[in-house]
């Protein structure tokens, strides 16, 4: 097929015709992989062998991509944008990725990405909006007078009008660069197709040729529709030029012998990148010197413009037929991750329709759908005909399963509403009765609504502590004054406690002299003296143990026989258990351990003195016989302290 076999040129006198028409507004449209686009082809000839159709199908997705930079020459950053997971964003980081696409990207290069930030912040703040205005009435608000924003919100929508207003300032400007661009193009062929009528000196006329050349390739882009007809009635006129200049042939072979070389440069090049295995870098290169053939060289001798397309576009073919093997392999991969995302999709929705009722429950589901989000973006690209379609089911579903999250929360967050007003009832009985001097009624009713507060379940946070608060504060009225109260009637009882807490501190400072018995008469006077303070009040009565204990570690430190150190801290013992309310019930406990006590040595004793019967034959000093003489004599020792233990708890009696 050959480059120009849209043109008819019999005479010069038949010229394709270029609509000058105002670019679209919108964005650029993607181009479809077989988009059946015209290409430069420097054949002599129109053939239609199999062949060529085949090269015209690998051809058209290097024309395809270099006609959609022509239109806008920053086209190829749009792919380059990092897309992400809007969805998972806050709200503030939505804003903050906003902002983030706006300072660091042109501007016509994001617009997929802004679109789908503001469906999401959008979405997010909807559900935030509900919240608010439900929390309004709940607290008496009235609906119509119901209006809320917040920084995040001020911050989005400033930064969305900023985008607004850049993205409509850039179509504008682009609509009237496109259109100015196209308009200087068809100035500068008008211009081209003059210089065959000029009779001048024939290279003055050839450096005007060569001017408007250089001004053609520095006019800018023009409009996508318009690139493929721009060109080629532009090569059109540039081979009628030379075809013109017959009559300086050194002038035009010499054009002819540099593009033909420079040519030869392009189907080298390309016949390496035929061998290379590197699909996506191949093919971009593969782009650059199509565009170098079609925008920066012009003809060669018509004798070789069938050899060199022949060899250019049999490299572009076998490149093409690679990168579509390629991308059939590649395709099957994406059909497997296809599957795998299906899978995954399925199990967010299973886990979406099974229903819980408690927050634990929902936390668990919430990091189950976590992990198989994550699963999801790392299961690899799909097919492109369904990656939309495949996205837009994850998002639903993913959507789904929060709006069962959030039904759940709303209906917990009704519920500790209820619990809310329950317990503000609470309050108003608390502060109602805080005051009362019927102590006998009142605390019994003031303990019933602390053990209700507890069993009401949570509250919203903002509210908790505040009537936590509330709440405690006339409890705490409450009970203070009564225990001022009781304290003020047994003040008697502080008194005593605090005595004990000096003769406490006076017995732990105290120094023993080192004479037994006058320290057993001082730590004997020292349990007089605290018998006679008296009581203390109830939950005070802790400080007699600690006091009973100190006498006892005072009584350790005293260098006596350890039979009468043992009676005289049990004397010490039966002091203290006297001074007790309970004494006869304590008194009972000590007596009938004692006797256990005593009928276990006795025990003892018995099964010694049966294991003498074995050493009849065996002389008395015999270490073991030894041994069990020495162990029932300590038995029986042992066994007189016990018995003077139950002869003395006995006279405690009387």
């Amino acid at each position: 097929m050959s480059e120009n076999d849209n043109l008819q040129d019999a005479d010069g006198k038949k010229e394709v015709e270029l609509q000058n028409t105002t670019p679209q507004e919108e964005s650029t449209p993607q181009v479809e992989e077989h988009a059946e686009v015209k290409i430069e082809n420097e054949s002599a000839e129109d053939s239609d062998s199999e062949s060529k159709v085949d090269a015209d199908d690998a051809h058209s997705e290097i024309e395809a991509s270099n006609a959609e930079d022509a239109e806008d020459e920053s086209n190829a950053e749009r792919h380059e944008v990092e897309e992400k997971d809007y969805h998972a964003m806050t709200m503030q980081d939505l804003a903050e990725e906003l902002n983030r696409l706006l300072k660091h990207h042109k501007i016509q290069t994001i617009s997929k990405q802004v679109n789908e930030i503001k469906t999401e912040f959008n979405a997010k703040f909807g559900e935030l909006l509900e919240e608010k205005k439900e929390e309004f009435i709940n607290d008496g608000g009235n609906e119509i007078d119901f209006y809320y924003t917040n920084d995040t919100k001020k911050l989005f929508n400033q930064l969305y009008k900023d985008y607004k207003q850049s993205i409509s300032a850039y179509y504008k400007e682009r609509e009237h660069n496109l259109k100015q661009n196209l308009e200087n193009r068809l100035a500068i062929i008008e211009e081209i197709k003059g210089l065959l009528s000029v009779e001048e000196n024939m290279g003055s006329t050839y450096k005007t040729f060569k001017e408007l050349q250089e001004k053609w390739r520095n006019a800018g882009p023009i409009p996508r529709d318009k690139y493929n007809n721009a060109w080629n009635t532009y090569h059109h006129h540039v081979e009628r030029f030379y075809d013109f200049l017959h009559l300086n042939n050194d002038l035009r072979d010499m054009d002819f012998k540099h593009n033909y070389d420079q040519k030869l440069k392009i189907i080298e090049r390309a016949e390496e990148l035929a061998k290379d295995n590197n699909i996506n870098r191949v093919f971009r290169e593969l782009q650059v010197l199509h565009k170098l053939w079609k925008e920066e060289l012009g003809p060669v001798a018509k004798e070789h413009r069938e050899e060199i397309w022949e060899r250019f576009s049999n490299a572009t073919k076998t490149i093409h037929d690679k990168r579509q093997a390629y991308y059939a392999d590649l395709d099957k991969a994406y059909e497997k991750n296809l599957e795998k995302k299906e899978e995954i999709i399925a199990k967010i929705q299973a886990v979406a329709e099974d229903k819980a009722n408690a927050h634990s429950a929902w936390q668990k589901k919430i990091k189950e759908v976590e992990a198989l989000r994550e699963a999801f973006f790392n299961a690899g690209k799909v097919p492109l005909k369904v990656n939309e379609a495949t996205w837009a089911k994850f998002k639903d579903t993913v959507r789904a399963f929060n709006r069962g999250k959030n039904k759940f929360y709303k209906d917990l967050k009704k519920d500790q509403y209820e619990n809310l007003q329950k317990k503000r009832e609470l309050i108003k009985i608390a502060e109602e009765n805080k005051d009362s001097e019927d102590f006998a009624v009142v605390t019994p009713l003031m303990k019933k609504i602390q053990n209700d507060w507890k069993k009401i379940g949570h509250v919203p946070r903002r509210d908790s502590d505040k009537i936590w608060k509330q709440f405690k504060n006339a409890c705490n009225h409450y009970f203070d004054r009564m225990h001022a109260q009781r304290k003020a009637e047994n003040q008697h009882l502080y008194d005593a406690f605090d005595k004990k807490v000096k003769l406490l501190e006076d017995l732990k400072a105290m120094e023993l002299s080192g004479d037994n018995k006058a320290d057993v008469e001082t730590l004997k006077t020292k349990i007089a003296e605290w018998k006679e303070v008296g009581y203390v009040p109830q939950n005070k009565r802790y400080i007699d143990g600690k006091f009973y204990k100190a006498i006892d570690d005072a009584f350790d430190k005293l260098k006596m026989e350890k039979s009468k150190l043992e009676m005289v801290k049990f004397e010490s013992k039966l002091e203290n258990l006297a001074n007790n309310d309970d004494d006869t019930r304590l008194l009972d406990h000590e007596q009938n351990f004692i006797r256990k006590k005593i009928g276990e040595v006795k025990s003892e004793i018995t099964q010694l003195e049966n294991n003498l019967q074995f050493f009849t034959n065996v002389d008395s000093d015999n270490p073991l016989v030894k041994d069990v003489h020495k162990n029932i004599a300590k038995h029986k020792k042992e066994l007189e302290t016990w018995k003077a233990k139950l002869t003395k708890i006995r006279g405690m009696y009387s």
